[in-house]
């Protein structure tokens, strides 16, 4: 398996999955998108990613870090017991989970926020809290293996957050 997995879904944001998987790339680390089916998934602005694994195929030995991209994906994310279980495994195992925007959804049906310092999109700050989140307004927050940020915008603190923890 890769070194770092990128959650997908239909309805992803472009932004969050592509910056990263070339930042990653750039630093020498291998990159696996992941879906519920090997296929193509298309994106919040039409642009299309494979998936070539599984959620129920991926094997964590030597995965350094999950990434969850937001967008509408995470939504759909949520209602596949096998990416859930893939997070909260990786949790159980101190691999680094990196979470933007909406991507906290996932979090919260995974078990893992409560008593966790986090942020995420707005709209979400409810959800997140309701579930036992400490939710703050920040760019990115790290609380032990978990990432966090809100937007694209924040990506230019999101990546070096992620690299930072892989070190």
């Amino acid at each position: 398996m890769a070194d770092i997995v990128i959650f997908v879904e239909d309805g992803y944001e472009e932004f969050e999955l592509w910056v990263p998987y070339y930042r990653f790339l750039e630093a020498g680390l291998t990159v696996e998108v992941v879906g519920n089916e090997r296929r193509i998934y298309t994106g919040k602005h039409g642009i299309g990613v494979e998936a070539t694994a599984t959620f129920s195929g991926v094997d964590l030995a030597g995965v350094r870090a999950l990434v969850i991209p937001g967008g509408h994906a995470p939504d759909r994310l949520r209602l596949h017991e096998a990416a859930v279980e893939l997070v909260r495994k990786a949790d159980a195992a101190g691999i680094v989970i990196a979470a933007i925007c909406h991507a906290g959804s996932v979090l919260v049906s995974a078990g893992i926020v409560p008593g966790r310092r986090l942020t995420s999109y707005r709209s979400i700050r409810d959800d997140l809290l309701a579930a036992g989140a400490d939710w703050v307004d920040e760019a990115v927050v790290v609380d032990r293996n978990l990432i966090t940020s809100r937007t694209p915008r924040d990506l230019p603190r999101f990546l070096p957050a992620i690299l930072n923890a892989l070190e």
